[in-house]
């Protein structure tokens, strides 16, 4: 998995590319840990290129939820393709997790 990070009017994007599992999860935690670490408190997940994600992936967006709940900050997932976004449904995440059509989406939203 490769992850793309950028910022757009103080919301950090990063953007998935490939499959988010057991095997590259810890390096998905340990950067998103560090920013919240480093004062970020608004993120967004942007799926459109994250074929995968296992209950692993889920674990660690999870986690970073729960941190940023603790800083009043919030994150929110874009543009996950069909069998991304089903896993998501299926285990109740969608629930937790604002989902949005695209990542400008979830930027303006986190923004107002």
């Amino acid at each position: 998995m490769e992850i793309s990070e950028s910022k757009r009017n103080g919301v950090v994007i990063l953007a998935l590319h490939g499959r988010l599992d057991a095997s590259n999860a810890g390096d998905l935690e340990q950067r998103v840990l560090g920013l919240i670490a480093g004062g970020d408190t608004r993120f967004v997940v942007d799926g459109a290129q994250l074929d995968y994600i296992s209950s692993a992936g889920l674990r660690v967006l999870l986690v970073a939820a729960k941190r940023l709940k603790a800083t009043h900050g919030t994150i929110a997932l874009a543009a996950l393709q069909a069998q991304v976004k089903e896993v998501f449904d299926i285990a109740g995440f969608a629930s937790i997790f604002p989902i949005h059509a695209t990542a400008a989406a979830a930027v303006a939203a986190l923004q107002s």
